[in-house]
Parts: structure tokens; sequence; C-alpha cells
């Protein structure tokens, strides 16, 4: 049974894809990034699929009495499979060029669980954090979504034909339990399984079932609200309510969770009390947001791949005048894709038949270059160090202090590498006790608000493991170094950074700033992987000496604001150059006594922990004794 068109869905799908883009953007203004909160867009689709599909669903129950899976799954293979096909088949010369053995492997398993509508489950166990690892992870890492929307349109339809078939009378009170049990289970598990909570279907059901609770009053009443005063003040209410989300929501709030009704209310309020004659609705119903709408599912899975091999391409131009040119360019792509793809295969006019051949030579394309690449053997040398980096672990007791002094590092899996580099100078280790919390797991900026929670003695995010282990060391601690890799967005640190500047100040804590400015070592990995040979010694002082001269604008500008910031505030600054780097003869060394030092493009591995250490005792004690 055919929808009645309403345009303004199409405009809040505009509002919804366009904050998502502008979120993995990155876009900074004046130092703050205002669209930190535009993963809602991802919530927004929810409410709107919830809505369309049981409108689709019920409409068909109450018209016929019965239910055409094959009708509705056929519309779902005709909606969903050919664009996504095609962008998968598109990015895959680019994955064979750009990714390293690792990252190819990785994305070759993710798209075998994308075609499967798992990748979701990929994502969560094999620790991919969404948002985290900013736009140096998996291309295909927003596929999550579009596997918890296929999961429900497997399980939804056959739940609730078998509700109305012998329950009818209970529907609503199912779609309102199922709402009420989700919703709780999303808050919980935010707090408590963050990565399951936020990927898997169990969680984001309630903001599906928002819309369909929507459907099947209005289906039942005949209509949606009828009162003018409301007409035209909610939907209005609702558009605040979807834009402070965008706006002031961050990665660091429980989502999904209570926080999240905010912006599903919105939708929902947008979706029952839009009237023609209403602001909003007209604004949303413009060309503008209805043609963006149109597209939105196209510029959905093209924007991320391309983002991500833009930036692993060329990281320190992705500038603002870059993002706009990439924009642009997705634009145009979902054009093409929209008419040429999605509305030519949408249409009755091509039988399903011919669809489903065209897919299946598709399929047979990727799944054929993702089983080579599964069982492609890579150089040797490259593979050896992934491993060694992937296996290298240090533990320490926390607890038993001696005479040396106590130097606690807090950020992410580079301060790893820096306690690594640290921990492998003997001398330095017989006067200074170095330890750090688990930092590749929890990320340096839930450190840094953790460090807050308990200097203000608050429990405002901090689990209570880590809460207790900064109670703990804190005052035991000598010294404090700070340590992350500073971003191709020319950021570092937590906003907060501020704030622990200030309590430490007070508390008389001798403070440093360990700055990883190096990035790129991976071009010697891309030099095995695409000539399959280790390079000779004028190949490797040319790498060398690119790496050395990878100094860009962005870079040089941070750390000439930052650093003259730092020394104000008497904070002992330090760049990972000064340690890593050999300033005489302008290179920084890739490879030493047929070593490999990186494991890829900032980690080092265990060999150049040890190289590196050499040089690390003169500048720490530098440091601590200036």
């Amino acid at each position: 049974m055919k929808l009645t068109y309403r345009p303004e869905i199409d405009g809040l799908r505009a509002i919804a894809v366009g904050a998502v883009i502008l979120y993995h953007a990155q876009i900074t203004i004046f130092g703050h990034q205002p669209f930190k909160g535009g993963f809602i867009g991802v919530d927004i689709f929810l409410v709107i699929s919830g809505y369309l599909i049981t409108s689709i669903i019920l409409k068909e129950l109450v018209k016929t009495g019965s239910f055409s899976f094959k009708n509705f799954y056929q519309r779902r293979v005709r909606r969903i499979l050919p664009v996504l096909l095609f962008v998968m088949l598109a990015s895959l010369p680019f994955a064979w060029v750009f990714l390293l053995p690792t990252d190819l492997l990785d994305f070759s398993k993710s798209i075998l669980y994308s075609l499967g509508f798992s990748s979701n489950f990929y994502f969560h166990y094999s620790g991919l954090e969404y948002g985290g690892a900013g736009l140096e992870g998996n291309p295909f890492l927003h596929t999550w979504s579009l596997s918890v929307e296929e999961q429900y349109y497997v399980l939804f339809p056959v739940v609730l034909l078998i509700t109305f078939k012998f329950f009818k009378k209970f529907l609503i009170h199912t779609l309102i339990l199922g709402f009420i049990i989700s919703l709780g289970l999303a808050d919980w598990s935010s707090r408590n399984f963050p990565s399951a909570s936020f990927y898997f279907l169990h969680t984001r059901i309630w903001e599906i079932l928002a819309g369909s609770i929507l459907a099947y009053f209005e289906i039942m009443k005949g209509s949606r609200n009828r009162i003018p005063s409301l007409n035209k003040i909610l939907p209005f209410v609702g558009l605040v309510l979807i834009g402070h989300s965008i706006l002031f929501f961050n990665d660091k709030i429980f989502h999904p969770s209570f926080y999240t009704l905010s912006p599903i209310i919105g939708v929902c309020l947008i979706i029952w009390f839009s009237q023609k004659d209403e602001l909003i609705t007209k604004i949303l119903s413009t060309k503008l947001f209805v043609g963006i709408g149109l597209i939105s599912y196209s510029l959905y899975l093209w924007h991320y791949p391309i983002f991500v091999f833009v930036m692993k391409f060329n990281p320190a131009n992705f500038n603002i005048i870059t993002k706009f040119i990439i924009g642009i360019s997705i634009i145009l792509l979902s054009i093409c894709t929209f008419y040429f793809i999605e509305k030519p295969f949408r249409t009755r006019k091509i039988k399903f038949k011919k669809i489903f051949l065209v897919l299946f030579l598709k399929l047979l394309l990727i799944t054929s270059f993702c089983s080579y690449a599964l069982n492609l053997k890579f150089h040797p040398f490259l593979t050896k160090y992934d491993e060694e980096h992937r296996n290298f672990e240090l533990s320490y007791n926390y607890n038993n202090f001696d005479e040396r002094k106590n130097i606690f590092i807090i950020g992410n899996s580079y301060a790893d590498s820096l306690l690594n580099v640290f921990y492998n100078n003997k001398e330095l280790v017989g006067d200074y006790y170095f330890y750090t919390a688990v930092a590749d797991e929890l990320g340096a900026n839930y450190q840094i608000d953790c460090l807050i929670d308990f200097l203000e003695k608050k429990k405002l995010i901090c689990d209570k493991k880590l809460f207790s282990f900064f109670q703990t060391q804190y005052e035991k601690s000598n010294y404090i170094i700070f340590a992350e890799r500073l971003k191709a967005t020319g950021t570092y640190l937590s906003p907060n950074f501020d704030k622990v500047i200030n309590h430490l100040k007070k508390d008389e804590k001798k403070f440093i700033v360990f700055l990883d400015d190096l990035r790129g070592a991976d071009i010697l990995d891309i030099y095995i992987h695409r000539k399959g040979n280790v390079p000779d010694l004028k190949d490797l002082n040319k790498l060398e000496n690119k790496f050395f001269k990878n100094e860009t604008d962005w870079k040089k500008k941070f750390l000439e604001k930052n650093k003259n910031k730092f020394l104000k505030d008497n904070i002992k600054f330090l760049t990972r150059s000064e340690i890593y780097c050999d300033y005489a003869n302008k290179n920084c060394p890739l490879i030493r006594d047929n070593n490999k030092l990186y494991s890829d493009s900032g980690h080092i591995t265990n060999n150049g922990a040890k190289y590196f250490s050499t040089k690390s005792k003169l500048i720490i004690e530098q440091l601590l004794n200036d």
C-alpha cells in the first residue's frame, strides 16, 4: 500500500545526513568544533525508518489482513544494495593503493561483514570505537548503522505480524513496552558496556520504536494531530531539540541513553505535528532540504570512505579548503548515484531477476577481492613488526614504590610508546619509576576528564577502576607527563586540559606536555607494500629525509601558539621529534640494524623503543631538572 509522500521527512533526512557529515568532517571554527554532536544524525534516521517501515507494514495489514514478505524484502534490496555495492566496488582500488597490510585485512573483513549486515558486531568485537579513531579508522565503519537497520528489518515484520494476528489489542502495549525496556537497557549499558550499547540493536530498538509508535497512532486514528496551536509551536520545539543535540552533545555523553531522548523527541514532534501551512514544515519542504534528503542515502555511503582515503593519502592538508572540495565532490557523486543507480533500481520497470543478476556480479567481484586480500602473503618485513606491536604489553605494580621518583604518564597508545622508550633505558629506570593507566583502551581525553573528576571530587564520567587508580597514584607522583599524538586537524589533548593545568598549579605538581608531533612513518610500509622489497640505502635515505621534512604549516602554527602558552604556564614542553629524529643530519630514522622502528604511521616497535631509549635519559633529565 502506497504511503502519502511527506516532503518534510526528506527535509529531516537532510538534517540527519548533514549532521553526520559535518561531524566526520571535524570542522573547526576559532579552535572549536561546533558539530561534535553530529553523530545524532544516525538516531534521526532510525526514528524515520521506524515510522516509515511500520507505516508500510501496518497499512497493508489493516487493508488486507496479511503481509507480503516477498514484496517487502524485494523493496529493501532495491533500496539498499545497488548503491552500497557500487560504493564498495569503487573503494576497492583505493584500498589496494592506500591501505597497509593490516588495514587492508581489516578493510576486507569489514566489507564481508557489511555484506552480511553484521558489521556492527565486527566493529564492536574488533574494539574499534566510533569517532575514537577519527578519520584514521576503517573506511566502512559507518555501515554499522545499516547493519542495525537490516537486523530490524528481519525481526520486526515477523514480530509485528504475529502480534497483529493474535494479540491485536495488545499491539500498542507491545510497542511501548519494547520502547521502555530498550531505553532502560541503553541507559544502563552505555554506562557499563558503552561499545555494545552503541553498536547493538537491543539498545537502538527504542529509537526505531519511537517512529513505530507514531505510525501506529496515525494509522489507527486515521490522522495525526489537528490542534492548530500545537502544530505551530511543537515542530519548532522539535527542531530546537535536534539543533541543541547536534551543537552541544559530544563524544563524552552516555549514548544512547536518557540523554538521547532529547533529539528523538524532537524528531517525533516534527513528524507528528507537521502540517502544510506550518513554518518548519515549509522550511523542511523546500527544494534544498528535499533535494539533499533524496540523495541522503548516497551521501551517507560516499562521505566516510572518501574522508578516510583522503586522510590516509594526505593527512597534513586535510584543511577547510580540502574539506570543502571533498564536500562538493561527495554531493556530485551522490547526485549521480541517485539518478543513475538508486532511482532506476527502485522502479518496477527493471525486473527483480535482472537486479538480482547485477547484484550477484557485484557481490562476486567484491567477495573475490576480499578473499584474495585475506589470503595475501605480505612481505615478512611488514607482518613481523605488525605482530610485535599488536602483542606488546607492559605490566607494572602501581603500589610498590621505592626511593625512585615517580613519573605518571597520561595519554593514549602513544603514551604507551613513550613508556616503552623510557622503560628500555636501564639508567633512566634506575632513577625514575614510570607508570601509566591502560592508555590504549581508555583514550587520552577520557583519562584527562577522569583526572578532572578526581581533582574536583566528582564521579561524572569516570569508571570506578580508573577513579580509584587516580586517587591512589596521583599523590604519589612526583611528575606528570601528558602524552598524545597531534591530530591532523591541529588539535591536541582534551578541551578540558586548561582545568587540569589550574589544578596542578594549586597542588604544585611538576608536569610536562609531550607532543607526539610525528606522523607518516608508514611511508616505509607503503614503499615495501608497493615495491615488494625493503629499500636500499639510497632510497631509505630519501624516505628518512622525507619523514623529517613533514613539518607542515598546521603543525608549525600549532607549535608556535601552544609552546608559548605552555611556557607562560611554566609547563615543560617536549616534542617526539626531539627524541626520535636526527636534527644534525636532518632525517628521522625508519630502519636501524635491519630492524623496523615503527609498526605503522606513528607507533614504535619494541626494537624502535630500544633504539630511541638511548637518547631519552638526557632529554628527560634536562626537562625535570631545568
